[in-house]
């Protein structure tokens, strides 16, 4: 068997994995909802489609960790990937609420299997190549970068195909009439995604390299994922670090909930109509994604000016708790200064929680062992959806102004808090012990 990949190589690939996951869920961002409600569906029904996703999503995170632990990285990120395939067909030619709900669905299965697969791909592959103390920060900054990169260029491109199939001869027009109406412009973004979903999955398959597992049965599997997802629970409960870590990620979901359900409402009331207040929504989105790819590439250099990755975290939450803050202080007012002060500490979130999010995993992965990588991560994502969930119900409970987005503010600021301690970069914990009844993985 071949040693593992050299360092840059593994980091290169995992950049071009999440540029090829998150493009084609970028060119969904602008023309979805558009989509359905073209399609007949009542807002009404749009919500409910979007909580079927949520909650497919969060009942499945844990387990699909525990799945990529047991399974391997690179089949659970092809199963991610056709997953979405499938859902972004049935969501851009489908019409009956049935289809769209379960393309909406599997969607939300989608998103559960990718999350953490990927990354703890890099950090076994550069584990296995440099050892446990390899220098993680910087391909986790790339990463995000890349994933940031990819959104706001899928939400660009998602948001101007459509705009472009309308001008000249009636191109959109002649599409929706040779396919019978199956095919609209709004749904040449989300078909244009699945292309590169099949170009994601062909990746995957041919890219990432794994250490040989044992093969593992049904019953292996229906043992070893619960033992997986209870011991990452339990590292969870015990150690500080990860606790940080896990309460930092429910703060920056507290404050992404925030700023996503007050911006459209706010943009609307400064265009003056909900049609201009999309649009200027849809720039704001593609800006913050481009803020939080900087603070990412920024990550390793502030990290070590800081003097450690604890710092650097406590900076990136500081800055992004400020914009929000700043958000809420300007909330009353629609003046010159105001408005450019509001599009600061929009920036300001963004890059704050780009300029934290490598530094925070980097201190996750030197806590975690490699059996239980990937569940990790899906307990940080389920905390921030989770604590999106819950924000988000307290800010649809205020009166407008400037309370909710102080509310979100003041939930990222005490989780900045949090990292105000002495010391250095959190050492590594010492490998964890064998996990009973779980599969075990056979040395790269």
């Amino acid at each position: 068997m071949t040693g593992p990949l050299d360092v840059r190589t593994a980091r290169r690939r995992y950049v071009t994995v999440c540029v090829l996951f998150w493009l084609p869920l970028g060119l969904s961002i602008a023309p979805l909802v558009l989509l359905l409600t073209e399609r007949g569906m009542t807002m009404a029904a749009v919500t409910g489609l979007f909580a079927a996703h949520s909650l497919t999503a969060a009942v499945l995170e844990l387990p699909t960790g525990g799945l990529s632990d047991v399974l391997g990285r690179r089949t659970v990120l092809a199963a991610a990937g056709l997953l979405n395939l499938a859902a972004l067909i049935l969501l851009g030619l489908g019409s009956a609420l049935w289809t769209l709900g379960l393309g909406m669905a599997l969607m939300g299965a989608g998103r559960a299997l990718s999350s953490g697969p990927a990354e703890a791909w890099y950090v076994d592959t550069v584990h296995a190549r440099s050892g446990p103390d390899a220098e993680l920060r910087t391909g986790l900054a790339r990463g995000s970068s890349a994933t940031s990169a990819a959104l706001a260029t899928g939400t660009l491109l998602g948001g101007a195909l459509p705009w472009l199939l309308g001008l000249g001869p009636g191109l959109g027009a002649r599409l929706s009439d040779a396919s019978s109406g199956l095919v609209l412009p709004l749904s040449v973004p989300l078909l244009l995604g699945a292309a590169v979903e099949i170009a994601f999955v062909l990746y995957v398959l041919t890219a990432l390299p794994e250490p040989p597992r044992p093969t593992a049965t049904l019953r292996d599997v229906l043992r070893g994922v619960p033992a997986t997802v209870a011991g990452g629970l339990r590292l969870a409960g015990r150690d500080a670090p990860v606790r940080r870590v896990l309460l930092s990620a429910g703060a920056a979901g507290g404050a992404l909930a925030a700023i996503e359900l007050l911006t459209p409402g706010r943009a609307a009331a400064l265009t003056g109509t909900s049609a201009s207040g999309a649009v200027l929504f849809a720039a704001l989105a593609c800006a913050g994604f481009v803020c939080s790819g900087v603070g990412s590439h920024l990550a390793p250099s502030v990290a070590r000016l800081a003097g450690s990755g604890e710092r650097a975290v406590l900076a990136g939450l500081g800055t992004g708790a400020s914009g929000l803050l700043l958000l809420g202080a300007t909330a009353a007012s629609t003046g010159v200064w105001s408005v450019i002060l509001a599009a600061v500490g929009y920036g300001s979130l963004y890059f704050g929680l780009g300029l934290a999010g490598p530094s925070e995993n980097d201190i996750l992965h030197r806590r975690v062992s490699r059996s239980v990588r990937a569940t990790a991560l899906s307990v940080q994502s389920l905390t921030l959806q989770l604590a999106g969930a819950l924000t988000g119900l307290a800010v649809g409970l205020l009166p407008p102004g400037p309370l909710p987005w102080t509310l979100g503010g003041t939930v990222l600021l005490a989780g900045a808090l949090l990292w105000i301690r002495r010391g250095g970069d959190t050492p590594a914990a010492p490998a964890a012990a064998p996990r009973p009844h779980a599969v075990p993985s056979s040395p790269a």
